[in-house]
């Protein structure tokens, strides 16, 4: 008989920690991780569920632990997302964020076809598409894990380990296509950024900043306050008879404060706020690839390759003849275009990566630089809701 170590929700979260730890370690070490901005959770929770599959595979140790901190701490990053949905800023952008949100909506929908088209093809159940839709690709991730739980309980199985190999995918392929495909229009239309590197120094992403233990305690309250809210919110939406992943709540509840915030002229700590996050999803996915049932993709294989390139192909064709086109034609778009890419192939730091690598060759391109993670941010959104109605339309 098989030896089954359980931990605890004191004992998981240190090993957690332990394997960010040896995730952030391999990804300074091994070139390949870098380059394609492969996240340091990622890689150690895998590494764990590669390890946790040999022992159980050989009867020699299997490890079990309790998820209840994998629940709460991807409760506490969509609720800090919804903190960073501010109305006045996404108007502040005006048609341009406007018109790459709406493609973005439109990719939200076409991966998911994609996905709940080819599925159903091979006789499988058709919501087990949206894991390697717009659930890992759009959403990347964290929406692969949430969702992936979500949908494991409504005994479509397989689509956590589904929807996080999905992503990864994802991760890789956002970061190989974005630069080349916005290199390709630059140099077909010879395009150049009409700015220079001095007046675009405030977009560059910043590693550190300035702040007091009251702007710490003023956001984690705000967290509590609409997580407390949001399980209500939670409560009331599943009377309505649909299915919505269990921070959804929270997470609206984040945007309902933060804009009221707004309106009446209060100050929100955003950079603690983005700091919660950080922690918040550090900790949420190491634990959800940690827990990574690897056997499950033996059967789903094929499928899954097939649903993948084709969603390559889509991307490649809608990137580089709707989304340019559409968006300006020019080199701002070019630039637009590589972050499109990276978010809704990948993650926003895929973005951020494939624009950075085009303006440090090409030159600065600001209004890109300000579209792109405002129109991330509220993808996320439209995506929760996208994705929602498919499982109800499809159940």
């Amino acid at each position: 008989m098989m030896y089954e170590l359980k931990l605890d929700i004191y004992q998981i979260s240190g090993l957690a920690a332990i394997m960010f730890w040896v995730g952030n370690y391999l990804q300074k070490k091994i070139p390949f991780l870098l380059k394609y901005c492969i996240p340091a959770p990622l890689i150690g929770g895998l590494l764990f569920a590669i390890l946790n599959t040999i022992t159980s595979s050989t009867g020699v140790m299997q490890i079990t632990f309790d998820g209840t901190l994998q629940t709460f701490f991807m409760t506490v990053f969509f609720t800090t997302i919804g903190f960073t949905a501010s109305f006045p800023i996404l108007k502040k952008g005006g048609k341009q964020i406007l018109i790459i949100l709406v493609l973005t909506l439109i990719m939200i929908v076409g991966q998911n076809i994609i996905g709940c088209g080819i599925a159903g093809a091979f006789g499988l159940d058709a919501r087990l598409g949206l894991t390697a839709g717009s659930v890992a690709l759009v959403g990347g991730p964290g929406t692969a894990a949430a969702f992936g739980a979500l949908m494991d309980g409504m005994g479509i199985t397989g689509s956590s380990t589904l929807g996080l190999a999905a992503a990864t995918f994802g991760l890789v392929m956002g970061s190989v296509m974005g630069g080349p495909i916005a290199h390709k229009r630059i140099v077909q239309f010879n395009l150049r950024s009409n700015e220079t590197v001095e007046e675009t120094e405030d977009i560059k992403e910043e590693e550190s900043f300035a702040s007091t233990a009251s702007k710490f305690v003023q956001s984690a309250m705000l967290l509590a306050l609409a997580m407390g809210v949001g399980s209500v919110a939670s409560i009331l939406l599943s009377k309505t008879g649909m299915t919505f992943p269990s921070y959804i709540g929270a997470m609206l509840m984040g945007a309902i404060i933060r804009n009221i915030l707004d309106a009446i002229g209060k100050s929100f700590p955003e950079s603690e706020n983005d700091a919660l996050a950080n922690i918040s999803l550090s900790l949420f996915l190491t634990m959800a690839l940690m827990s990574l049932k690897i056997w499950q993709l033996v059967d789903l294989a094929v499928p899954i390759m097939v649903i993948l390139a084709a969603q390559v192909a889509f991307m490649f064709i809608f990137s580089y003849w709707v989304v340019f086109n559409i968006a300006g034609k020019d080199y701002e778009s070019a630039v637009a275009t590589a972050g499109y890419i990276g978010f809704n192939m990948g993650a926003m730091y895929n973005a951020m990566a494939n624009m950075q690598v085009i303006t440090k060759q090409y030159g600065p391109a600001r209004t890109a630089y300000f579209v792109v993670p405002i129109v991330g941010i509220f993808s996320d959104f439209f995506n929760a809701v996208i994705i929602t109605s498919f499982l109800n339309f499809l159940a």
